[in-house]
Protein backbone atom coordinates (compact mmCIF):
# COMPACT_ATOMS: atom_id res chain seq x y z
CA UNK A 1 0.00 0.00 0.00
CA UNK A 2 1.43 3.17 -0.95
CA UNK A 3 1.12 6.26 1.33
CA UNK A 4 1.03 9.59 -0.24
CA UNK A 5 2.83 12.15 1.40
CA UNK A 6 0.91 15.97 1.02
CA UNK A 7 4.40 18.46 0.89
CA UNK A 8 3.26 21.76 1.75
CA UNK A 9 5.61 24.21 -0.03
CA UNK A 10 6.36 27.89 0.76
CA UNK A 11 4.13 29.21 2.85
CA UNK A 12 5.26 32.95 2.66
CA UNK A 13 2.28 34.29 0.42
CA UNK A 14 -0.36 32.76 3.36
CA UNK A 15 1.40 34.21 6.42
CA UNK A 16 1.58 38.11 4.23
CA UNK A 17 -2.10 37.32 3.55
CA UNK A 18 -3.06 37.25 7.19
CA UNK A 19 -0.81 39.40 8.05
CA UNK A 20 -2.54 42.07 5.87
CA UNK A 21 -5.75 40.99 6.91
CA UNK A 22 -4.85 41.91 10.47
CA UNK A 23 -3.22 44.70 10.39
CA UNK A 24 -4.12 47.01 6.79
CA UNK A 25 -7.36 47.91 7.54
CA UNK A 26 -5.97 49.40 11.54
CA UNK A 27 -3.43 51.12 9.22
CA UNK A 28 -6.24 52.78 6.64
CA UNK A 29 -8.33 53.44 9.84
CA UNK A 30 -5.18 55.20 11.84
CA UNK A 31 -4.72 57.30 8.50
CA UNK A 32 -8.10 58.54 8.14
CA UNK A 33 -7.95 59.59 11.90
CA UNK A 34 -4.70 61.58 11.31
CA UNK A 35 -6.30 62.78 8.35
CA UNK A 36 -9.45 64.30 10.25
CA UNK A 37 -7.56 65.30 13.70
CA UNK A 38 -7.36 68.99 12.81
CA UNK A 39 -10.65 69.53 11.36
CA UNK A 40 -12.48 66.82 13.47
CA UNK A 41 -11.05 65.77 16.60
CA UNK A 42 -14.08 64.12 17.73
CA UNK A 43 -14.04 61.71 14.46
CA UNK A 44 -10.40 61.14 14.74
CA UNK A 45 -10.36 59.68 17.91
CA UNK A 46 -13.73 57.53 17.23
CA UNK A 47 -11.49 56.16 14.22
CA UNK A 48 -8.26 55.73 16.37
CA UNK A 49 -10.72 53.77 18.53
CA UNK A 50 -11.95 51.62 15.76
CA UNK A 51 -8.46 51.41 14.74
CA UNK A 52 -7.25 50.01 17.89
CA UNK A 53 -10.31 47.51 18.43
CA UNK A 54 -9.48 46.21 14.60
CA UNK A 55 -6.01 44.97 16.21
CA UNK A 56 -7.38 43.40 19.24
CA UNK A 57 -9.89 41.49 17.72
CA UNK A 58 -7.50 40.39 14.70
CA UNK A 59 -5.00 39.39 16.70
CA UNK A 60 -7.31 37.31 18.89
CA UNK A 61 -8.88 35.35 15.33
CA UNK A 62 -5.58 35.53 13.00
CA UNK A 63 -3.53 34.81 16.13
CA UNK A 64 -5.48 31.31 17.01
CA UNK A 65 -5.33 30.77 13.35
CA UNK A 66 -1.51 30.91 13.09
CA UNK A 67 -0.45 29.43 16.75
Amino acid sequence: MNTLLIEVGNLDGLILLIAVIMFGPAVILAIIGFLLLKRNKKAAKVFFILAVVYVLVSLGICGSMMA
